[in-house]
């Protein structure tokens, strides 16, 4: 089983499930999505993520102990990644880092959507040169608001304005845009390669969970 940690407190529970749902649906392996307490927000900005950070730890720990083989951090900015590394004896993966490798495997300019200030450091450090622009869409300031029709307008106007500053594909820095499918949308609007960052977390974790069954 991979565990799935979740950065926000999830009522809902279609949209708890939606990341290990897409994971599951695409790459065919087992996913146990949980999500951290007392977040209805998620992590949006420096204080969110340093109350965020234990949580995760706590919630990791408690997800190996349960028999996951493999967890997922499932936010851009990899929040808590390093320290569950130190903390727990299976693989650790973090969406961020996962989506910027698969956009640098393209080698092409990319523009990043994502809903904090700045691009998280993570994707900064790796992605680099090849970043022609970053978009925080106006009016979106956490996970929640991509949820509303209003969300969801200005999130394809700020891809199309990547586009026009020479992007030659989209990286979602905010996995809210996978949990409302919103890849599809720019895939089909804008005729452009969308790196979408929850497949990219999924296709880095079913790799490993996959060598690690069939070894054991």
């Amino acid at each position: 089983m991979i565990g799935l940690i979740r950065v926000f407190t999830a009522k809902d529970n279609e949209v708890l499930q939606a990341h290990g749902n897409l994971i599951h649906k695409q790459f065919e392996v087992p996913v146990m999505s949980r999500s951290i307490p007392d977040q209805p927000l998620g992590i949006y900005d420096d204080a969110s993520e340093e109350l965020a950070l234990p949580k995760i730890v706590e919630l990791g720990i408690q997800m190996e102990q349960e028999g996951c083989r493999l967890l997922i951090v499932s936010c851009a900015a990899d929040p808590g990644v390093r320290e569950l590394r130190s903390r727990v004896s299976i693989p650790v993966i973090g969406a961020g880092s996962s989506a910027a490798l698969v956009a640098l495997s393209l080698g092409e300019p990319v523009g990043l959507l994502g809903i904090t200030e700045g691009i998280p450091p993570v994707m900064k450090v790796l992605l680099d040169e090849l970043i022609v622009g970053y978009c925080r869409p106006e009016g979106v300031s956490n996970t929640t608001d991509l949820l509303t029709e209003a969300g969801r307008q200005t999130a394809l106007e700020g891809a199309r304005s990547l586009v026009q500053k020479g992007a030659k594909a989209i990286v979602f820095a905010c996995t809210g845009f996978s949990t409302i499918s919103f890849a599809d949308v720019i895939r089909k609007e804008l005729q452009v390669p969308v790196v979408d960052i929850v497949e990219a977390e999924g296709l880095m974790a079913a790799n490993y969970y996959k060598q690690i069954i069939s070894a054991s």
